[in-house]
């Protein structure tokens, strides 16, 4: 089951289509699912967690929590809508565009992508790109 839940401002109106779209995501890449929960947070509420659990002490616009089992992909992601809002303005793109890389970005880490060398941040970009397409594509 894929949940959304809400501890800032944002509250997505379509959330089937949001549901949809990751599931296509993990089908893309012979993946099943499992509990996956979308946390859409304040900056402030996200550095908590960063500090407590990661022992950063930085803002950051996702944090995944990895629950999967082999093949069935489960686990938090919680994301600051703050950050994605000042990451939109940043790269100049919408708001709607930069949610969509940050949340594929989250279950991408779910399914083993890394993003710690170049190699794999270039392999996690394209992999973003193929994946914010498939949001307009019917099932």
């Amino acid at each position: 089951m894929i949940e959304f839940h809400f501890r800032s401002d944002l509250l997505l109106e379509n959330k089937s289509d949001f549901s949809d779209w990751v599931n296509r995501i993990l089908e893309s890449e012979d993946f099943l699912q499992g509990q996956i929960d979308y946390i859409f947070c304040t900056d402030d509420y996200l550095l908590k967690l960063n500090q407590e659990y990661l022992n950063h002490d930085t803002f950051t616009d996702i944090i995944t929590f990895d629950y999967t089992n082999g093949k069935t992909i489960s686990g938090d992601i919680f994301i600051s809508t703050e950050r994605v809002q000042e990451n939109a303005k940043s790269f100049e793109v919408d708001f709607h565009e930069e949610l969509l890389r940050v949340m594929s970005h989250g279950v991408l880490h779910l399914m083993g992508y890394g993003d710690k060398s170049e190699e794999d941040k270039k392999m996690m970009r394209a992999k973003e790109e193929e994946k914010m397409k498939m949001f307009h594509v019917e099932p």
